[in-house]
């Protein structure tokens, strides 16, 4: 009988390495999913919940389907990192085909989710096979079988740590989710195949080597073939959603921004897939929000949360007596590209070259926590924010976030918050309203006129009295309150329901 290829310690080391390395490229599929499916189809919570519950309840049956293949666990294992890999790395391309092209995403997020799941379920107990045989080949016997759990199932762990760290701070950030993915599948399938055709080889005959080599090599050309494709295919993809030709796309490490429109007409913006301003009409709905505001008392001293396209702040700077304006936005690329695109800088009037704005990039929340307002607090908090959700943006439309606003505002300062439509998503609207009331304000809801559907909210502390009348050119929609909207809070969001 010829000799194992290492010593049986080494090959025992080298088990461990590749469950290391396979429980990484596991974590960083599920998180694929998860993050794409919160970008495409909305509600994080909801998508992390359905990825994870279905992908733990398939690694059950996975682990059960496994036990047929315990006699030829070399083969077996081979086979499934394969598979694992192809479709763990084409996963994020066809979710994003799906919704591109089909208009639907949901169906193939839980087709992946089960599939990546059985996949993942069967590794565990073949490798559990293929450690033992190098175990026994060490001399350990039956009796350290606890041992080899304990190895193994550390193995598993601390690659899911890595791989859930490199996935937001290196894959995420440097390739992106279409070739993070495809990348992670390649190194999956590398791992996975060279552990048994080198290390378990003669546990195979020459023509399943053969098979699984070739296997392998295919799997690995799909996924090059699909990472020099990328580019295309995101640019072909982006057509199908957008439609109108795409000026500009670019992701900034906070989202993704996409301008669309002629070169000499008006320009979309889009952020993570969903429509933040459209060029037509912008002008209506940033003086809906801004001018009811400034239109009575003092205005000296206006903080905008939110709002890195300028174009709010460009309303505000249009009043005269306004001295001084803050910007607080998240993400550095959208203000870059509010000051460097020639469609969107003439939207807002070069407003960032103004002296009186000055921009802060930061989480308004946590901003708002530590914020060192003028010396007698701002006249005008504008929140120029994304539509609530349960989603990151959620916070920002929190009893907490409110409260925090108020004590940044000068005595009888106004506050102004752009509330989602009133008439498509009358509960997050009204349960916004409710919740700026919740954190201590009189509130006076009202909409702009026309389609698309905008709503705002002005509120002053209760304290004051009555918020100012907005003023010609919106519409009351205070008869329309509902009863008993509960506010929402950052323990209990409520804008899902």
């Amino acid at each position: 009988m010829r000799p194992p290829p290492v010593r049986p310690d080494a090959g025992r080391f080298l088990v461990l390495l590749v469950v290391f390395v396979c429980a990484a490229c596991g974590l960083v599929y599920e998180l694929e999913l998860v993050a794409l499916a919160s970008y495409l189809i909305g509600d994080s919570v909801t998508q992390a919940s359905v990825v994870l519950s279905v992908m733990v309840f398939a690694m059950g049956i996975g682990s059960l389907l496994a036990k047929r293949l315990r006699c030829h666990a070399a083969v077996g294992f081979g086979l499934v990192e394969a598979a694992l890999a192809l479709i763990g790395g084409c996963s994020a391309l066809v979710l994003y085909a799906a919704f591109a092209w089909l208009g639907e995403a949901r169906y193939a997020l839980v087709a992946f989710s089960l599939a990546i799941g059985v996949l993942i379920g069967a590794e565990i107990p073949l490798l559990m096979s293929l450690i033992q045989r190098a175990s026994r080949r060490g001399g350990r016997g039956e009796e350290d079988a606890a041992g080899t759990v304990a190895d193994l199932f550390a193995a598993d762990y601390v690659g899911a740590l890595v791989g859930g760290l490199a996935f937001p701070f290196m894959l995420l950030p440097w390739l992106g989710q279409l070739t993070g993915a495809l990348l992670t599948g390649a190194v999956n399938a590398v791992a996975g195949g060279a552990l048994v055709l080198w290390l378990f080889r003669r546990d195979m005959s020459p023509r399943a080597r053969w098979w699984l080599l070739g296997a392998n090599l295919t799997v690995l050309a799909v996924l090059t073939t699909a990472t020099a494709l990328v580019g295309d295919f995101e640019a072909a993809a982006r057509r199908a959603v957008y439609g109108e030709p795409v000026r500009v796309a670019v992701h900034t490490g906070v989202q993704e921004v996409v301008l669309t429109g002629p070169e000499d007409g008006p320009v979309d913006l889009f952020l993570d897939g969903r429509l933040q301003m459209s060029g037509g009409d912008e002008d209506r709905h940033h003086r809906a929000l801004v001018r009811p505001a400034l239109r009575q008392g003092p205005h000296a001293h206006v903080l905008v949360l939110g709002g890195g396209d300028g174009l709010a702040a460009r309303e505000v700077l249009r009043h005269p007596g306004v001295r001084s304006v803050t910007v607080v936005e998240l993400d550095p690329g959208m203000v870059r590209l509010a000051r460097t695109d020639p469609a969107l800088a003439a939207l807002n009037g070069q407003v960032y070259r103004d002296p009186r704005l000055r921009v802060v990039h930061a989480d308004a929340f946590r901003w708002l926590r530590s914020a060192s307002p003028p010396r007698h607090g701002y006249d005008v908090v504008v929140a120029d924010l994304p539509d609530p959700g349960v989603t990151p943006s959620a916070k920002l439309y929190s009893q907490e976030f409110y409260g925090l606003a108020a004590g940044v505002l000068a005595d009888g300062g106004r506050l102004a918050v752009h509330a989602g439509p009133v008439g498509e998503r009358p509960h997050a609207y009204w349960t916004v309203e409710s919740t700026i009331r919740a954190a201590g304000f009189a509130t006076r809801p009202y909409r702009a006129p026309g389609r698309p559907d905008r709503g705002f909210v002005l509120a002053v502390p209760a304290a004051v009295g009555t918020p100012p009348d907005p003023g010609p050119g919106v519409l009351g929609v205070e008869e329309q309150r509902p009863r008993g909207v509960p506010p929402s809070t950052l323990l209990r969001p409520r804008y899902a329901e």
